[in-house]
């Protein structure tokens, strides 16, 4: 028996307890049986999915090797600058729409906003409460970065927002954030 049926096998005893039925004899087992718990039987069926994977991939487990996130210049030319100001959060979105990689990592505002610290551009507070907060600094306020009550479910809170000057001085900027985010 190849390494690929023996996959295959295991999988066809994962199935049948997975739905409940004895992989030797094909009887139903009790409903009250460990193995027709929910909990269980959703692993059944995970490993099943794993298992599957394996085969479909010829019996290697395809794990997803991330590499780090990086855009090309045509990519970031793509960019959608908005008129209007947005948070950093939505800047890595956009900037994330532009992977076409699905085995790149993405950017996360916590990278972008841990930069902007970094460079003097953003800085952490302490509000009343005991939380920090990142606000802009004299230079972010400079280059259009500034900060704006909203509401939301939990009620009000402040916002970081980039006027369009602002988001260009971050796409500007990209190779140097992804080399302090790779440098942690």
């Amino acid at each position: 028996m190849t390494e690929l049926e023996k996959i295959a096998y295991a999988k066809s005893f994962i199935d049948k307890l997975a739905n409940g039925i004895n992989p030797i004899d094909d009887s139903v087992i009790k409903d009250d049986d460990i193995v027709n718990n929910v909990r269980i039987s959703r692993c059944f069926f995970y490993v099943s999915d794993v298992l599957r994977q394996m085969i479909d991939n010829g019996g290697i487990s395809k794990k997803k090797a991330f590499i780090p996130f990086d855009l090309t210049l045509e990519a970031r030319s793509k960019f959608e600058y908005s008129d209007k100001p947005i948070p950093i959060s939505e800047i890595a979105k956009r900037l994330n729409v532009l992977v076409t990689n699905e085995n790149m990592k993405k950017i996360a505002y916590r990278d972008i906003a841990e930069w902007l610290v970094s460079v003097d551009m953003l800085c952490v507070i302490t509000k009343p409460d005991g939380k920090t907060a990142k606000t802009p600094t004299e230079n972010a306020e400079n280059i259009g970065m500034f900060t704006e009550k909203r509401t939301g479910q939990r009620g009000e809170y402040t916002v970081t927002v980039c006027n369009k000057n602002a988001q260009m001085f971050v796409v500007d900027n990209l190779d140097a954030i992804i080399s302090y985010k790779n440098s942690k």
